[in-house]
């Protein structure tokens, strides 16, 4: 699939679809981990549930010619199983089109590149994607912010 291992759930999480009802809980978790709050589309979401308890989430952003992984969010005390990689991993598996994820910390682009993903200019971004990344460009030139644009090297 990839050239990161393939992880597996562990005992007694699932992996489905998001449903409407699954809707509150993601965007309270998107809005207290400070994400993209934009495009909340349940259709778009994969969630990872323990016990009944949506513990992880994560989403594919369609665009022009471009996706956007992106809502990636696991419950702290939740993180360092696996959770966000196996949710990455199904995402790429679903993708149709090359896909571009931001990233607003030095540790998530390391996570990333890890799983995949290489840095990219604003400049190679489709069009599509650079309307919307355009505040956070502006936000890098002018306030020195750390942003990184990312795309998934599908490997060879």
């Amino acid at each position: 699939m990839n050239n990161i291992h393939n992880y597996l759930l562990p005992h007694g999480y699932i992996i489905r679809k998001a449903k409407p009802s699954d809707m509150w809980l993601v965007f309270l978790f998107i809005i207290r981990g400070r994400l993209d709050p934009s495009q909340l589309k349940w259709q778009q979401f994969l969630v990872i549930e323990h016990d009944s308890f949506l513990v992880a989430f994560g989403q594919l952003r369609n665009f022009k010619f471009a996706q956007e992984l992106g809502s990636l969010f696991v419950v702290p005390a939740y993180r360092n199983q696996g959770l966000g990689t196996f949710l990455i991993q199904h995402l790429i598996a679903q993708s149709t089109q090359p896909l571009y994820l931001k990233c607003l910390e030095h540790q998530l682009e390391i996570f990333y590149a890890q799983r995949g993903f290489i840095p990219v200019s604003y400049e190679e971004l489709p069009v599509s994607l650079k309307s919307k990344f355009r505040l956070s460009q502006l936000r890098k030139s002018l306030l020195k912010a750390f942003v990184v644009f990312m795309k998934y090297q599908y490997p060879i």
